[in-house]
């Protein structure tokens, strides 16, 4: 990833880009749909994109062939959901490669599967999955967790089917396509797992500085949990005055049965 212009056979080609493209045309009816509920989500739409971009476009050769580099869709997932992030991912994609020659067009498909469809996917998952496990925790602490972790899922899921598209395209002579993935897995892991480490606590980094400054779009997508509601401080006066008044009527019982007496 960014699989290079040439390096698959046109008829997988064809398929992979096949496969990402229901995911994208959903991807832009979702995105449509928020941007016409919430016109203000533009300019968090555009920071995930270009959140996206950025760390995406710096790459590292790779003895595969491609490259290693973060994925950048951690950020966009969380926030707007893996559809929206399709859209996001494909664009970032299209644009490298037409400006920096990073990727193919005829590789766009496959690209975006990986890193515009299964990515955001596999960081979503295991964003709900680790606040569900988390919920207990302080919310800063479950929050950070859970970013961290569906940002470095996303990179390493990213991989694993750009290792699984280049071993089907590319199988090995001896292991067949498991050798191979196997093979391309290997090579990947030595440069991948460190960049997704670092991705992680970068964009732990955003999310945190987007809920300093933006709190209320966060809770309204669900990132962040609503805050309790305060109790109000008339409640413990009121349960005082109460006792009091009860303490009183007693004692004025006790004084009325005295005088009887």
């Amino acid at each position: 990833m960014h699989i290079p212009e040439g390096l698959l056979p046109p008829l997988h080609a064809a398929a992979w880009t096949a496969a990402a493209a229901p995911f994208v045309v959903h991807g832009v009816r979702s995105l449509t749909r928020e941007v016409r509920a919430n016109p203000e989500a533009k300019l968090l739409i555009g920071a995930a994109g270009a959140f996206c971009f950025v760390l995406s476009a710096l790459k590292i050769p790779s003895a595969t062939g491609t490259s290693s580099h973060p994925v950048g869709v951690g950020l966009g997932s969380v926030l707007f959901r893996p559809p929206v992030m399709a859209v996001l991912g494909t664009v970032t994609l299209l644009f490298q490669a037409l400006l920096l020659a990073h990727g193919g067009l005829s590789t766009l498909g496959a690209n975006a599967f990986s890193l515009a469809v299964v990515g955001p996917w596999v960081a979503y998952g295991a964003f709900r999955l680790v606040r569900a496990l988390t919920a207990r925790l302080p919310e800063g602490t479950s929050l950070s967790l859970a970013v961290f972790t569906a940002a470095f899922s996303a990179s390493l899921g990213t991989y694993t089917v750009t290792s699984l598209q280049l071993a089907l395209a590319h199988p090995d002579p001896e292991g067949g396509v498991l050798g191979a993935f196997a093979k391309y897995a290997t090579v990947f892991s030595v440069t991948q797992v460190p960049i997704a480490v670092i991705e992680g606590l970068v964009t732990v980094v955003a999310v945190r500085l987007l809920t300093s400054v933006n709190r209320g779009d966060l809770v309204r997508l669900g990132v962040l949990r609503p805050a309790p509601a305060p109790v109000p401080e008339t409640a413990p006066r009121e349960a005082a005055d109460r006792e009091a008044g009860t303490a009183d009527t007693a004692a004025a019982g006790g004084d009325d049965k005295e005088k009887n007496a």
